[in-house]
């Protein structure tokens, strides 16, 4: 019997099996085999490859089984015969790692040294940080083809502290950040079309044209704050009210090292830590504040220690498991009403500080190079799951080209899309009230707003 299926095997494929098992050669399959009928040969045409689903846990299958499922495939004259090594690889569906050390302040230990990651965790977030990746890079084109205008900071080089934060709190927690906000805009549920033609100012877009790159708002999302380090004390008032109505819920509060040194982060740090709101700040250090290091601008740099009273955790912000683990333990600092908690994610933008800014005036191309070849955090989580054999080459390329083509679709989208009428140009003022009449720039030019 198993010769049978061997040679017909290799009729079909052109192959010569020799020396193998049939479970070797079905194995040693990469490509698609299309059995020689019309309607497979349709369907072949027609249906777009999806990622392929993770085998079942602790499961392997036996060369018995695998040559009975071959064969009820080729006994259906209709059917689609999907021959890959990835289908039948024995992936480790799960893996513990080592993750740098914490450094703390006014803390017994920090979160683990070691975290653990499935399969299907790490899938989802590269997908997530490669979107993001691509995004930008659309962005920055857009933006030297004259069809993004204005302020737009890109966030290329930090996607894993936005990846790392969203994996660790629930969806019911709050987020605010300053402009840097498109990556954080998209982990919080809004898809790249309606952030790409937010950039491009059409109606389409998540504030519906109106916002621009400084001003992209979700559920539970609050932006996209264009005034620096004025999000700090919004994000403590958010925190106050998870704790007045006691809903066991938290506020991420993040701002930049550019920030850092402003009086309303330490007066909302003393409001927090007086109330002991649940509040994680996060200072996202990106090494420069505009174009200016760290080093030069403020005279203590271990910005974690900078809440004094406050506990702090220093972390590798190119990690995204140290900053899922990172979160995940500040999180439960605050639920269990030991007020905030401050982080500092060690991190780095590969653009300028704003599309205006070239980025290598205050730095070097090497220096930029440098840290994309040793600490790329999408590069790092790949090169983790290929060494433990949680997934294939041929995954990854399939979707990055998935990803290519959905940001190729968003982008055609936020150049096609109409932008809002003049005459919405003073709506959504409130929400859910009576339409209202606005003044305009004189006196006698009355504009209307709809909720």
């Amino acid at each position: 019997m198993l010769t049978a299926i061997s040679n017909a095997l290799c009729r079909i494929t052109g192959s010569n099996v020799g020396s193998q098992t049939v479970s070797e050669f079905l194995i040693g399959q990469s490509e698609l085999v299309n059995l020689t009928s019309p309607a497979a040969s349709a369907l072949a045409t027609t249906t777009q490859r999806q990622p392929p689903k993770p085998p079942p846990v602790n499961t392997k299958a036996s060369e018995a089984e695998l040559v009975t499922e071959q064969t009820t495939l080729l006994s259906d004259p209709g059917a689609k015969a999907v021959v890959s090594s990835r289908a039948f690889a024995d992936f480790t569906p799960k893996a513990s790692f080592e993750i740098k050390k914490c450094d703390v302040h006014r803390l017994e230990e920090g979160p683990p040294g070691q975290a653990e990651l499935t399969r299907e965790q790490g899938l989802h977030y590269y997908r997530t940080m490669q979107t993001i990746r691509r995004m930008e890079l659309k962005a920055d084109q857009l933006y030297k083809q004259k069809i993004i205008r204005g302020f737009c900071h890109l966030y290329d080089g930090q996607e894993a502290c936005a990846m790392g934060i969203e994996a660790a709190i629930n969806p019911t927690d709050h987020v605010i950040t300053a402009y840097r906000a498109h990556g954080y805009t998209y982990t919080r549920g809004v898809p790249v079309k309606q952030i790409l033609a937010e950039l491009t100012g059409r109606k389409g877009g998540i504030a519906k044209g109106k916002g621009g790159s400084m001003h992209m708002y979700a559920p539970n999302f609050y932006g996209g704050n264009g005034i620096v380090g004025a999000q700090v004390p919004l994000g403590a008032g958010i925190a106050l009210a998870c704790k007045y109505l006691g809903n066991n819920q938290v506020c991420v509060t993040l701002y930049g090292d550019g920030a850092a040194n402003q009086g309303q982060i330490f007066e909302a740090y003393n409001m927090a830590a007086l109330w002991k709101l649940p509040c994680i700040f996060i200072c996202e250090n990106n090494k420069y504040g505009m174009g200016t290091s760290v080093e030069r601008s403020s005279a203590s740099t271990d910005y974690y220690r900078r809440g004094d009273y406050i506990p702090g955790l220093r972390v590798d912000g190119m990690d995204v498991l140290s900053v899922r683990e990172a979160t995940k333990f500040a999180a439960d600092h605050c639920r269990a009403g030991k007020g905030p908690i401050l982080m500092e994610l060690q991190t780095y933008r590969y653009h300028g500080h704003s599309m205006s800014d070239p980025g290598v005036s205050y730095r070097t191309r090497e220096e930029i190079q440098e840290v994309r070849s040793k600490s790329d955090p999408i590069s790092m989580l790949k090169d983790r799951m290929l060494s433990n054999k949680m997934a294939a080459m041929e995954e990854f390329k399939e979707m990055d080209s998935e990803i290519r083509k959905e940001i190729e679709e968003a982008a055609l989208f936020a150049t096609s899309d109409p932008e809002p009428p003049l005459d919405a140009l003073c709506d959504h003022i409130f929400h859910n009230e009576p339409p209202l009449e606005v003044r305009g720039t004189t006196p006698w030019s009355k504009l209307k707003s709809s909720s």
